[in-house]
C-alpha cells in the first residue's frame, strides 16, 4: 500500500528522553577530552619520518605512471586507446596549426605545442583521460602580450619602395619581429610553468577554488568572442593594428570594418563554407555519437581538401590568398627563455597559469568522476608546471587541455594516457614527415577551424538566466566578468571579475540572514517564525539566529538586528533606567517621594563593566556628592520599570527577561567578534536580561577560551548545547507563567518520570532581576 512522503512524515515519530544539557554539564557528564597539540619539532619528525612504505608512497604519489602502467589491461584497454590516440592526434595536430595564429609564432610551433607537453604529463599526470595540447583562450592570453611587447611597428625598417611624396616605404622587418615573438611566447610558457610548478611544490592547489563556475563562464565566454574578433582579419584577409589592453576588442572591429572593402573573397568564401561545414558535422557527432564509432574528424578532411584545392588552383599567387606557406620538417634545437623578460610578464603569466591549470583539473575531474577515478590537484599542478617548461625549451606555447579534444579521446574508446602518446606520435608524424603538404593550407581555414571550435562556449551564455533563477549573486559575478573581460582585457577582467566575485562574498557575510525562532507546538524544533504559522515564542524568552560567520565586518550589523529582533537597545535601556534613577534619588533626598515599608526592598546593583559607563556614572553623581548630596545606605526603593514612573523620564519597556542566541550556524569568530559578543552579553545581563548562547559548536567554545570571551560575569555557564536545552532550563528558573502548555508538559513529564539529571552551575552568572534597581548599588 502505498504512502505518500507527508503521511509517512506525520505517522513515523521518535521519542528521546535525555538530561537538559549545558555546555558545562554536557563535558563533564561525558568525559570531554583536549586534544594534546603537537610540538613544532614533533610535526616536523612526522613529516620527515622515512621508511620504505613511505619512500615508495611518495615515488609514486610523483610518478603516477607506476601506478597505472603495471596494471594496465593490454587486450582490454590497447585497442581503445590507439583509436582514440590516433583521431585525437588528427584533431590535435590542426589545432596547434590552428591555434599558432592565435599566440601569434609560426604554425610549426603550433605542432611542437601539440607534442611535447604530451610526453610529460604521460609519466606525472594523474588524468587517464586529458588529451594535454593548445586552448584558445590561455594561447590568446599569451598572444595578447606577444602582441603589446612585439607590435610590427617596432620592427619597420627602410624598404626597397618610394612613396607618393619621395620618402622610402618603411616596411616590417619580419624575420626580426617573429623572432622576438617566439622568444616572448616561450619565455611566457616557461615561467607560466615555473609558476604552476611552484604553486604545485607549495600544496596550493586550492587556489583555482576561486574561479567559481559562474566566473569561470563569464571569463572563457569572453575569451571565446575574444579569440573570434582576433581571427577576423586573418578570415577577411584585412590589415588591423595590434590592440591589446583596455577596449582592444573594439578598437581591432573598428579597423575590420574601415578595411572591409580590401576583403579577400576567396579567403573569406572558405572560412564561411569551413565554419558552416565544420559546425554541421560537429553536430551529427553529437547527435549520432551512439551509433558512430568515431567521432567524423572534420577537421582533418576539411583541411586536406582545402591545401588540396589551394595548391592545384594556385590561390595564393592567383587570387592572393594567404596561406600556412612554410612548415619545416623536424625539430629545432632547444633554446633558453629570455630571463630579462621576466619582470614584464610575470602577472600575465600567473593568470595563465592558473587559468590553464583551472581549465585542466575542471576537466579532469569530469571525467574522473565518470570513470570513478581520483585525480591529485597538486600533483597536476607539478605535471602541467614540468609540461610547460618542458614545451616552452622546444619552442612550444603554453598547454592545458581542451573539452572538445578530451571528449574525442574518451568518447573513441580512451581508458589511459596510452592514447596520449599514441595522439603525440601522430603529431610527430606531421612535423617530420607531412608538414610540408600542408603549406597551401589557407589561414583563414585554420581561423576558421578556430571559430567553429567556439560554439560550445558561447552556448554558454544559455546559463546566464538560469543562474538569475537559481542565485542572482552567481549571475551577477558571470555577467561582470563577462563585461569586464570585453572591454578591459582578459587579464585585468580576470582580476576584476574575482575581486568582484570576493566582495560579492564579503557582502553575504558582511549581511547575513537574522531571524526570531519559535518553537514548532510539542516538538524541540526551532525555526524561522515569518516562515511557519504554527511556531510560537515563549512569553519573556527570546531566540535569535544568525546564519553567518560573526567577524569584524559584520558585528555592527549584528548588532543592528538584535536591536531590531528585541525591539529595544539595552545600551539606552541601561542609560535611559540610571536616568530615572538619578531623579528618583533627588526626589527621595528633597521628601517629594515618601519611602514606605511596601517600597523598601533590597536592590543590587547594576554590576557595570563597561568603564565608559562607569565613568559617566561616577561623574553624575559626583557632582550630587560635591553638591552637598550623599547617597543613601538606609533605603531601598522597588522600581517598577513595567508602570508608570514618578518621574519624567521615558524609559524604554523591557519585555523579555532572556535572550538566547542560536549560534549553531556560526562557523568562527574572529578577535573583535568575541570582543563584541562579550560586551553586547554585559550589556543585557546590567538591565536584568539573562542571556544564553546555544549550539556552539567546540571550535567556536576553544575560540573563545583562547580570545579570553569568560570571565567572572560572562561564564561557560551560559553554553547550552542547542535551544531547547536553554529554553527548559529558562523554564525550570523562572517557573513563572503556568499556564503555558509547553510548562505543563514539562511538569508533567517530570511527575509521570523520575527527573532528569542536571548538573547545576554554581558559579552561572549573575541574575539581574529587572523588576529591582538598588539606589546604594548605584551611588557606591
Amino acid at each position: 500500500m502505498y504512502r505518500s512522503p507527508f503521511t509517512m512524515d506525520v505517522q513515523n515519530q521518535y521519542c528521546v528522553s535525555r538530561p537538559i544539557y549545558s555546555i558545562r554539564a554536557f563535558e563533564h557528564v561525558n568525559e570531554r577530552q583536549i586534544p594534546e597539540p603537537k610540538s613544532f619539532k614533533e610535526r616536523i619528525g612526522d613529516s620527515y619520518k622515512c621508511s620504505t612504505k613511505r619512500l615508495w608512497n611518495i615515488i609514486r604519489k610523483f610518478f603516477p605512471i607506476l601506478g597505472w602502467l603495471p596494471i594496465y589491461q593490454l587486450r582490454q584497454w590497447l585497442p581503445g586507446d590507439i583509436v582514440a590516440g590516433i583521431t585525437t592526434g588528427m584533431v590535435c595536430a590542426l589545432q596547434g596549426l590552428a591555434y599558432s595564429l592565435l599566440v601569434g609564432v609560426g604554425p610549426v610551433y603550433g605542432l611542437y605545442a601539440a607534442f611535447f607537453p604530451i610526453l610529460p604529463y604521460f609519466i606525472l599526470g594523474t588524468s587517464r583521460h586529458l588529451s594535454v595540447g593548445p586552448f584558445p583562450v590561455t594561447c590568446l592570453m599569451v598572444g595578447a602580450v606577444v602582441l603589446q611587447l612585439a607590435p610590427d611597428t617596432n620592427f619597420m625598417v627602410p624598404g626597397n619602395s618610394t612613396s607618393l611624396n619621395g620618402t622610402v616605404a618603411m616596411v616590417v622587418n619580419v624575420t626580426a619581429r617573429d623572432a622576438e615573438r617566439l622568444s616572448i611566447a616561450i619565455s611566457m610558457t616557461v615561467l607560466i610553468g615555473v609558476f604552476q610548478f611552484c604553486m604545485g611544490v607549495a600544496q596550493i592547489g586550492w587556489l583555482v577554488r576561486y574561479l567559481s563556475d559562474p566566473l569561470v563562464g563569464g571569463f572563457t565566454t569572453a575569451a571565446a568572442l575574444q579569440v573570434v574578433v582576433s581571427q577576423l582579419k586573418i578570415i577577411f584577409n584585412v590589415p588591423v593594428g595590434n590592440y591589446n589592453g583596455i577596449l582592444s576588442l573594439f578598437y581591432t572591429i573598428g579597423d575590420v570594418f574601415k578595411n572591409i572593402k580590401q576583403t579577400n573573397m576567396v579567403d573569406f568564401v572558405a572560412a564561411v563554407l569551413t565554419i558552416i561545414v565544420v559546425m554541421v558535422v560537429k553536430e551529427i557527432n553529437t547527435k549520432f555519437q551512439k551509433k558512430l564509432p568515431v567521432p567524423i574528424p572534420i577537421e582533418v578532411f576539411v583541411t586536406i581538401i582545402d591545401a588540396g584545392v589551394s595548391y592545384a588552383l594556385s590561390l595564393n599567387t592567383r587570387y592572393g590568398a594567404g596561406i600556412v606557406n612554410n612548415i619545416p620538417r623536424g625539430f629545432i634545437p632547444p633554446q633558453a627563455p629570455d630571463a630579462s623578460l621576466f619582470s614584464s610578464i610575470a602577472g600575465s603569466s600567473f593568470s595563465t597559469g592558473v587559468v590553464s591549470y583551472a581549465i585542466a583539473i575542471s576537466v579532469a575531474k569530469v571525467y574522473a568522476a565518470k570513470h570513478e577515478l581520483t585525480v591529485d590537484g597538486n600533483q597536476e599542478l607539478l605535471a602541467f608546471g614540468i609540461s610547460n617548461i618542458f614545451c616552452g625549451a622546444f619552442s612550444g606555447f603554453v598547454a592545458t587541455t581542451a573539452l572538445s579534444r578530451t571528449a574525442i579521446q574518451e568518447s573513441t574508446g580512451g581508458k589511459t594516457q596510452v592514447a596520449g602518446i599514441i595522439s603525440a606520435l601522430m603529431v610527430l608524424i606531421v612535423i617530420v614527415a607531412l608538414g610540408p603538404l600542408l603549406q597551401p593550407l589557407q589561414k583563414s581555414v585554420l581561423g576558421a577551424i578556430v571559430v567553429a571550435n567556439l560554439k560550445g562556449m558561447f552556448m554558454q551564455v544559455h546559463d546566464v538566466p538560469i543562474l538569475w533563477r537559481k542565485n542572482k549573486a552567481d549571475c551577477l559575478i558571470w555577467v561582470v566578468t563577462f563585461i569586464c573581460c570585453i572591454f578591459l582585457g582578459l587579464d585585468i577582467g580576470l582580476l576584476t571579475g574575482v575581486v568582484f566575485e570576493l566582495v560579492t562574498v564579503v557582502l553575504r557575510t558582511q549581511f547575513p540572514k537574522c531571524s526570531s525562532l519559535g518553537n514548532v507546538p510539542s516538538t524541540d524544533i526551532y525555526k524561522n517564525m515569518k516562515n511557519y504559522k504554527t511556531t510560537a515564542e515563549f512569553p519573556g524568552i527570546k531566540v535569535f539566529k544568525c546564519t553567518a560567520p560573526i567577524y569584524f565586518a559584520n558585528i555592527d550589523y549584528l548588532k543592528d538586528q538584535i536591536k531590531h529582533k528585541l525591539g529595544f537597545d539595552a545600551v539606552r535601556v541601561f542609560k535611559k533606567r540610571n536616568k530615572a534613577l538619578k531623579q528618583i534619588y533627588r526626589l527621595i533626598k528633597k521628601g517629594k517621594l515618601k519611602v514606605t515599608e511596601n517600597g523598601l526592598v533590597p536592590v543590587e546593583p547594576l554590576g557595570v563593566d563597561n568603564e565608559a559607563f562607569e565613568r559617566e556614572q561616577e561623574a553624575e553623581f559626583q557632582q550630587d556628592v560635591e553638591g552637598g548630596a550623599s547617597p543613601t545606605t538606609e533605603s531601598d526603593v522597588q522600581v517598577d520599570w513595567t508602570s508608570e514612573l514618578p518621574v519624567n523620564v521615558e524609559v524604554p519597556k523591557v519585555n523579555i527577561h532572556s535572550f538566547v542566541m542560536d549560534l549553531s550556524a556560526v562557523s568562527f569568530l574572529d578577535v573583535m567578534a568575541v570582543k563584541s559578543l562579550k560586551l553586547i552579553v554585559k550589556e543585557f545581563v546590567r538591565i536584568g536580561v539573562s542571556v544564553y548562547l546555544a549550539g556552539c559548536d567546540d571550535e567556536i567554545i576553544m575560540k573563545m577560551e583562547t580570545m579570553g570571551f569568560f570571565d567572572e560575569m560572562v561564564t561557560r555557564g551560559m553554553l547550552f548545547i542547542s535551544v531547547h536545552d536553554a529554553i527548559l532550563y529558562i523554564k525550570m528558573e523562572t517557573s513563572e507563567n503556568l499556564d503555558d502548555p509547553f510548562a505543563d508538559k514539562i511538569s508533567q513529564m517530570q511527575d509521570d518520570k523520575e527527573p532528569p539529571p542536571f548538573i547545576e552551575d554554581d558559579d552561572f552568572i549573575e541574575t539581574y532581576d529587572n523588576q529591582h534597581l538598588a539606589i546604594h548599588g548605584l551611588a557606591s
